[in-house]
């Protein structure tokens, strides 16, 4: 165990396919509340560099976001999947995962905390350069990615989603977005319906908002998630296709908005 700047690591994978792709659990708090993301990072690296915060979708932070963490550290970025429910706090089920990620949508300050505390962690953390973090979120996490920077409280160069939740209660917020934003959504998705969609582009043009929407064909919600199975007619199912374009555009975001140099 070490501790840096306060927070205590502990050492999960030392080495993955990439020989210099270390990971690590993190252990934090927001206030007394303690909470326990994953941070991936190429350990060969000589200099600060950009870094992606990440939001998991309503199940909680799993190996789906730990996946995508180390994918981003392997193109050179600090990737930080940050918890919102706490240490040990995992739905079982989606009844469960829909109880609690509700307890959020309907306290979008507590939410907002929560995310502050994690891009706390991450500016300070050593590998770091600060001034280019960009924040990304899956479903719930969408909804998430989007608050942190409706807050206006966390110096971001980016925001992106995928299939992400688009409501907000507060449409004025919108004009806190400086950074650009890419949204990439299941253009079939029951979900996030299209009054909800309709809703979010009325107040990113009414804010003029920097903004990319991109809507994948045949793709649901859920759609790069392989465990959400292949049955479209369940409302979420994954889409190897849009996964892949989503990814790629994702890549192209990033290599705009805070290049690994």
């Amino acid at each position: 165990m070490k501790s840096i700047a306060g927070f205590t690591l502990s050492l999960l994978v030392g080495t993955s396919a990439f020989a210099s792709v270390k990971t690590e659990t993190v252990k934090y708090k927001d206030g007394s509340k303690e909470l326990e993301g994953f941070m991936a990072y190429d350990d060969a690296a000589k200099s600060p560099r950009p870094a992606v915060l990440i939001v998991h979708q309503w199940m909680g932070l799993t190996d789906h976001e730990k996946k995508h963490a180390k994918l981003l550290a392997e193109k050179g970025y600090v990737a930080f999947a940050l918890d919102v429910y706490g240490k040990g706090v995992h739905p079982k089920n989606t009844d469960e995962a829909a109880k609690i990620s509700g307890q959020y949508k309907e306290d979008r300050k507590l939410l907002r905390q929560r995310e502050m505390a994690a891009y706390n962690v991450l500016k300070k953390d050593k590998h770091v350069d600060p001034s280019h973090i960009v924040v990304m979120g899956y479903c719930f996490g969408g909804m998430g990615a989007l608050e942190l920077a409706r807050s206006g409280e966390a110096p971001l160069v980016g925001v992106a989603t995928f299939h992400g939740a688009l409501s907000n209660p507060h449409p004025e917020d919108a004009k806190n977005i400086k950074e650009p934003v890419l949204i990439m959504h299941g253009a079939v998705d029951p979900f996030v319906k299209k009054e909800e969609v309709d809703a979010f582009l009325k107040e990113m043009n009414d804010a003029k908002a920097d903004y990319q929407f991109i809507a994948y064909s045949n793709a649901v919600h859920a759609f790069t998630q392989p465990e959400a199975g292949n049955d479209n007619s369940k409302g979420a199912a994954y889409n190897e296709k849009a996964y892949h374009r989503s990814w790629q555009a994702f890549s192209d975001f990033l290599g705009n908005v805070a290049p690994v140099k």
